[in-house]
Order: structure tokens, then sequence, then C-alpha cells
């Protein structure tokens, strides 16, 4: 399995300066990789580590990886495990936050009801706390990215689906059954309206999705209209879009066009002066200047600022670091009463 290890070119700091007050672990846990982070109790990153997960789908492998992980950042950094104060991990799914159980991941992991905290905690010995992956990164950019001193604000993150992660008056907003955001279901004229299941790409995914971008060229894709191959990803059809070639434009127009459209009800209902764009296709400039345009077509009393992440790959890892802060500072906090 491959490994990577903490990049010598990154900013690095000497543990034995925050040696004292402890540091915590972030862990950012997806279909197909999984990347973890440690930091000091300022949030300052002194070691990463990633690994592949691809066709991984059992809980206790996954846990496993991060123990074996946390022990290589450890000995990397020599720090003693004894000095880890909490992790947080985010999950790509509907996830309970109070009783640390993801409820459901996407079709890549296909976990359902896996007691997620409780497990970490098992394993590792110190306090975890969990929530969905695009929730963690709205978070991270709220702290350092994109958003900051922003107080309501969208964070969409579009890469094989699309989801959202909701901040309203400073605090992520998870709505009744632990699903506000998943966006990716919104009902979208031109596709199915069968029922979907827990897990399944939703209708406004089959459009703005990666994999949804991919099938829509496919459905289209001719020798004759295009250079690219039919197997082109969703990044590189808009790049081909940039090149003028009418065919991967018209993908482009309509992926941007139904986002705009999602993005303009949104806000017409959360009243959110901020969207941020972020996952690999969702921070692709064709896709953000495209749906800019759009946007920029309807009434003036409803205009959205639309921004690319701050943080880009690292938001989710960002916002995983600031919960696992507030996890350990919470456990110090009752320790003392």
């Amino acid at each position: 399995m491959l490994q990577q290890p903490y990049s010598p070119n990154e900013p690095q700091q000497d543990p034995a300066q925050a040696l004292d007050s402890g540091y915590v672990v972030g862990a950012d846990i997806g279909g197909t990789n999984l990347r973890l982070a440690l930091a000091d109790r300022q949030g300052a990153i002194i070691a990463k580590w990633s690994t592949l997960t691809v066709d991984i789908r059992n809980p206790a492998v996954v846990v496993a990886l991060v123990s074996e992980g946390i022990e290589a950042m450890l000995q990397q950094t020599s720090v003693p495990r004894s000095s880890l104060r909490a992790i947080a991990a985010g999950a790509p799914g509907v996830t309970n936050v109070d009783q640390g159980i993801v409820i459901a991941t996407s079709y890549l992991m296909g976990w359902r009801d896996v007691p997620l905290r409780a497990f970490l905690e098992a394993a590792l010995g110190i306090p975890a706390s969990i929530d969905n992956d695009v929730n963690m990164a709205a978070i991270g950019e709220s702290w350092a990215g994109a958003a900051q001193g922003i107080r309501d604000f969208v964070f969409l993150a579009i890469g094989t689906g699309i989801g959202a992660g909701i901040i309203l008056n400073g605090s992520i907003f998870r709505g009744h059954g632990w699903t506000a955001g998943e966006i990716g279901y919104l009902l979208v004229p031109g596709t199915t309206e069968e029922p979907v299941e827990r897990g399944k790409p939703g209708a406004l995914e089959a459009i703005v999705g990666g994999e949804g971008i991919k099938a829509q060229w496919q459905s289209q894709w001719s020798e004759a209209a295009t250079p690219l191959p039919k197997s082109a990803t969703a990044t590189q059809i808009f790049d081909h879009a940039l090149e003028h070639n009418p065919l991967a434009q018209q993908v482009l127009e309509t992926a941007s066009r139904t986002l705009a459209y999602a993005i303009y009800n949104i806000s017409l209902i959360l009243n959110c002066p901020l969207f941020v764009l972020g996952g690999g296709v969702g921070m692709h400039p064709a896709l953000c200047s495209a749906t800019k345009n759009v946007l920029a077509q309807r009434s003036a009393r409803v205009q959205p600022q639309l921004v690319p992440s701050a943080l880009g790959a690292d938001a989710q890892l960002t916002g995983a670091i600031r919960v696992a802060l507030d996890t350990a500072d919470s456990r110090l906090t009752t320790s003392k009463t």
C-alpha cells in the first residue's frame, strides 16, 4: 500500500516547543485515500501521512490504518504517544455527531451505522470526534480559509459527487437528521425522479458531480466532435472547454447553469452572502467562472459571492484539526471541573 510521508518542503516546527501542551490529529477518511495530520495545540501542522483506501470497505481496517499512520508521524517527529490529546475525523457520509456514528457513507465505502468514534477511542486511547467530511471542510474554511470572519456561508464540495457544509451564525448546521447539506439529492429537471437509496448518487450529482459530468460527456461523445477520449475526466473536459471545444463547452454550460440555479435557490432560503467552491471539480476555474456568469444574470437582490476554496485539498484536514483542538479543550475543561 502506497504511503506518503510529510513533505520536507513544508514548514516544520520543533516538537519540543509545544510538547507541554500536547498534540492533536486530524483525519480525512475517503473512499480512495486516508490523510492524517499531526498538529500542535496552536494548530500548526508538524507532520502528515497518507495511504490509499481503494477497495477497502471494512471500518476496522481503516481504523488500523489510522493507528499505523499516527505511529509513523509520532516516530518521525519524536513526539511521545502520551502527548496526544484528541483526534477528529471526517467521513464522506451522513454522520451522527452526538453519538459518533457514521450512518451512511458514499457508495465508495458503503458503511452503514458504523460507531467510528468508539472504534477510534478504543484503538487510540484518546478522545475522538467525527463529522461529515464536507462539514469539516466548511469548518476549515471558516477557521483558516476563504470564509474567515464570515458568520453565514456555504461550502460546496464538488468531486465525485456534491455536498454542502452550511455555517449559520458562526456554527455548522447539521439539521434534525444530520442530513443538512446533502444537496446532491436536490431534484433537477431532466433527471430521474425515482427515490434514491442512501449512499447512492442523487439527481444534482448526475449533472454537477464528477461522475455525472463524465456520464454526460460519454453520452454525447463522438470521435468526430472532439480529440479528447470518451474516458475523459470532468477536469479534462473543463480544460478542453477553455480551449473552445464545442462539446466540452456544452457539458460545462449544463453543469455550471445547474450549479448556479442550485446556489441561487439555496441563497434565497438561507440568505448567505458567500459560497465557497471546493473539491477537485469545484475548484476548476472554468466551472467557477461559468457559474458566476449565470448568477450575474439573475436578480440583483440575490447576488451571493462565489469564491474558490483557499485551502484546497487541505480543507477537510484543517477542519478536522480545528475540531480536534476543540475536543481536547473540552476534555481538559471537563477534567478540571
